[in-house]
């Protein structure tokens, strides 16, 4: 759904994020993606990791007065990860109003969710440009309230070391971390990484703007199911 052409998508996109803009092109800009012709929104993602990281940071700073930078490190990493934003993503179904090439088209771009990362991002930036920084934080912290709410100091374990402390504990194989594809320029690369593991009958598939990324993002997904599998 292309939001430049068809208000009523812009509206359904704006309810869901929580804001208006005053400025829809910003918006229009943070949903096109590089693969696409015309100004996209790499420049955005760049502004809006650094804003998002900040407030939370900010956020976490005042909420938990006594406890040290490496404390307030991993809980602000544990909430801006990428698999948490391509989560808030999928929940605006911002894959849907996402404007892409069509050679991303045809890949499913669209569900990717290092693209659906960088939005987020994105409209943070645009947002920023927007109405400012108090807006963007507002945007932020609405966003992210469970997360903060929820948070504790001391108890933040990535994806991957989780995920191999219960197979350990399991006395199973620890799982196989691949590489299978990194397409883009060195500066600005997607790795896809597939995982492996004795808990899942298939492998699990996922992407990263870096290797790193890529295999938290799998670890976390092989969590999940596993979860959902007890359930």
């Amino acid at each position: 759904m292309n939001i430049k052409t068809n208000p009523l998508a812009a509206n359904r996109l704006t309810e869901k994020i929580g804001y208006k803009f005053n400025n829809p092109d910003l918006l229009f800009q943070a949903l096109t993606h590089r693969s696409a012709k015309g100004v996209h929104n790499e420049r955005l993602e760049f502004l809006g990791d650094s804003i998002l990281g900040f407030v939370i940071a900010e956020a976490l700073f005042q909420q938990f007065p006594k406890h040290s930078e490496g404390d307030l490190t991993r809980m602000r990493s544990s909430i801006v990860r990428g698999v948490t934003l391509a989560k808030l993503a999928q929940d605006f179904n911002l894959g849907d109003y996402l404007v892409l090439g069509p050679g991303e088209m045809k890949s499913g771009g669209h569900r990717r969710e290092s693209i659906l990362e960088d939005a987020i991002e994105a409209i943070i930036g645009a947002v920023y440009l927007d109405a400012g920084i108090d807006a963007a934080r507002t945007l932020i912290l609405s966003w992210f309230a469970t997360h903060l709410s929820t948070i504790k100091p001391g108890v933040q374990k990535d994806p991957k070391t989780r995920l191999q402390e219960l197979l350990q504990g399991k006395k199973i194989p620890l799982p196989q971390y691949e590489v299978i594809d990194i397409q883009g320029k060195s500066h600005n690369q997607t790795f896809t990484v597939k995982c492996t593991t004795q808990m899942l009958a298939d492998e699990v598939i996922t992407n990263g703007t870096s290797r790193r990324k890529a295999e938290q993002a799998a670890a976390q997904q092989v969590l999940e199911r596993i979860q959902n599998d007890k359930s």
